[in-house]
């Protein structure tokens, strides 16, 4: 493929993101969530787990604990047993308990809506941090997963596999206002079309605009 000028992927990935909203009109996040902390706490929990897993847990762990206070002062290895089934619990559980800590007594219990102070809080790095800012409190931001990490690949927009350096990249081709949506386009068309092992190209939006299709 030659050289694809900047202002030519601009371009292109404005036509990306007008496509899959039209497949997807209703993409938004998938974990359930009532509050900015549930919000949080959630998206720990996701790490290296499904959404759909997620979703399974926390209806009882958010009845159980009800407050930031409730999973900064509870029980670590109780915790930890709550959200075996989510893997790695035993570090989830110290990031739950130590961000929640953190927030009850440095924040009033409410988290934080800036990247400086998520990113200080315990086990919270830039992928929980952006999902929180985008989804409960409008800033714009970009969550890069596993799909985002792949497809963004796939569509040659990147060809960095560490996250970080894909959100910088990316984040110039893409409209401020589009940041959050992109990410929730992306997953949804990953996780129905853009199959990792299986991608479906045949019955993708895409395949016309994109140099990996294998139509």
């Amino acid at each position: 493929m030659p050289k694809e000028s900047k202002q030519l992927k601009r371009k292109r990935m404005a036509q990306v993101i007008a496509r899959l909203k039209k497949e997807y009109p209703t993409a938004r996040t998938s974990l359930d969530y009532k509050n900015a902390h549930q919000l949080l706490v959630s998206t720990i929990l996701s790490a290296q787990c499904t959404d759909k897993r997620v979703n399974m847990v926390t209806p009882s762990l958010f009845k159980k604990y009800k407050t930031v206070a409730a999973f900064a002062y509870c029980n670590a290895n109780e915790l930890s047993e709550d959200i075996r089934s989510t893997g790695y619990h035993n570090q989830k559980a110290k990031s739950i308990q130590g961000a929640s800590l953190m927030i009850q007594e440095e924040y009033a219990g409410e988290v934080p809506g800036t990247m400086e102070d998520l990113l200080e809080l315990p086990g919270v790095g830039r992928k929980t941090a952006n999902c929180v800012l985008g989804t409960v409190f409008n800033v714009p931001s970009m969550v890069i997963d596993t799909h985002m990490v792949r497809i963004m690949n796939l569509l040659v927009f990147t060809q960095k596999k560490d996250p970080v350096k894909i959100e910088f990249e990316i984040m110039v081709l893409v409209e401020k206002k589009e940041w959050v949506i992109l990410t929730h386009l992306i997953i949804a068309h990953g996780r129905h079309v853009c199959i990792a092992r299986r991608p479906q190209c045949t019955d993708c939006c895409l395949s016309d605009i994109c140099p990996s299709s294998l139509v």
